[in-house]
């Protein structure tokens, strides 16, 4: 099956190796992921079945808790948590609904009883942000407040809080360490609640969280580490030309240029028209093209998080995000990169951005991920496992001390 694949929809496959490959963390369950998509007949079904499980999982955690099984509570809303994100994937590829706000709440109602299950040893710690603040939550293996080693893990373009604990925030805590989740602008609570929009100039949200858990005593300074995935790939390197504190930071993978996967598909004459600044050419062939269905719900998903009014505001705007040359030699921290086989977003990215930061005499190290392992395609849905192996072994041998 996974050789031929889920789907012959490539979304729809990469979602579920996704949601399947959370499994290795108690965030999903095979069982139960593998009965949901055996219900899903086409890309409208995705959202609808979700739901059904979604809520199954989720009314199994209430009782749970209600009879004080706080282990079993935290594992069930964590589960629904992912269930929860994948309904809001389902729906964000539509315009904005009351529906899809309100699978957004659910699935936040849901981690934030992950966090209340933890008996203390997760915490709230918004972040000072311009005019208001951060969700942050500072996850620690217990109580004792004894500094530890941190890891700042910042999210992608459209992946949930809750993604977060397979991807790095589980591995943490069985090392001893803690690991901080946040959402910055243009993510999650930050876009569906308080209508903020991506920046490509990330260090001006890092440099806050860096900030905030300078100032904590249950988190050692000099072994403050980072860890970005998927469009991250881009913000934490970019964060790190500027903000200097972290002793190390793992990179999945690495991207130069986050609009190669916008403009890879644009016909000729659109890029010329993007590249001449021929706004009325541009928005009029984009809006031929989107009179397909598909085309229409990909940009509408994408293109939410970033501030345009029309096609060529958003196709410009994205294109503001790059790594130049004089930003990439900026960078000090030393780095480990994922590099992927069948990296389909921004392949040969991982190695240009490893090249960059050696040429100007940093350290940058590539981690190839294969098909032979299993660990293929972007961040490594099915290789999780091995990526925190190899990560965490990577950051404790940089830690100082």
């Amino acid at each position: 099956m996974i050789s031929d694949g889920f789907f012959r929809d490539d979304g729809l496959d990469f979602q579920t190796r996704g949601v399947l490959g959370r499994a290795v963390r108690g965030a999903s369950e095979v069982g139960e992921v593998l009965a949901t998509v055996a219900r899903v007949r086409r890309a409208g079904d995705w959202a609808k079945q979700w739901e059904r499980t979604a809520r199954e999982v989720q009314s199994e955690a209430e009782r749970a808790r209600e009879r004080g099984h706080a282990v079993s509570a935290q594992s069930g809303f964590l589960r629904a948590a992912t269930y929860w994100a994948c309904v809001v994937d389902g729906l964000s590829t539509e315009p904005d609904t009351a529906a899809l706000k309100e699978a957004f709440v659910a699935h936040r109602e849901c981690w934030d009883a992950v966090v209340d299950c933890s008996q203390g040893a997760f915490v709230r710690v918004p972040v000072p942000y311009e005019s208001t603040q951060l969700p942050g939550y500072l996850l620690r293996p217990d109580t004792s407040g004894a500094p530890r080693p941190t890891l700042v893990v910042t999210n992608g373009s459209d992946g949930a809080i809750s993604d977060l604990w397979t991807s790095a925030a589980a591995g943490a805590l069985a090392r001893g360490w803690n690991a901080f989740l946040y959402d910055g602008p243009g993510q999650q609570s930050m876009l569906f609640e308080q209508g903020t929009f991506f920046r490509p100039d990330w260090e001006a949200v890092l440099t806050p969280v860096v900030d905030t858990l300078m100032a904590r005593v249950d988190v050692n300074p000099v072994r403050l580490t980072g860890y970005g995935i998927s469009q991250a790939g881009f913000w934490l390197p970019r964060a790190l030309a500027y903000e200097h504190r972290l002793a190390a930071a793992v990179i999945d993978p690495g991207v130069v240029d986050v609009s190669a996967s916008w403009t890879r598909s644009l016909g000729k004459s659109m890029r010329a028209a993007l590249e001449e600044g021929d706004r009325e050419a541009f928005n009029r062939n984009v809006g031929l093209a989107v009179r397909m269905p598909g085309l229409r719900r990909t940009l509408t998903f994408r293109g939410r998080p970033y501030r345009h009014e029309d096609w060529y505001d958003l196709f410009t705007e994205v294109a503001r995000y790059r790594l130049d040359d004089e930003t990439i030699a900026g960078i000090t921290t030393p780095l480990l990169i994922t590099d992927p086989d069948d990296e389909q977003f921004w392949p040969g990215q991982s190695s240009r951005l490893a090249q960059g930061v050696r040429a100007s005499g940093g350290r940058a190290d590539l981690l190839r991920f294969t098909v032979e392992e299993g660990a293929n395609e972007h961040v490594q849905p099915l290789g999780r496992l091995l990526t925190e192996n190899r990560m965490f072994d990577w950051l404790d041998e940089h830690l100082p001390g």
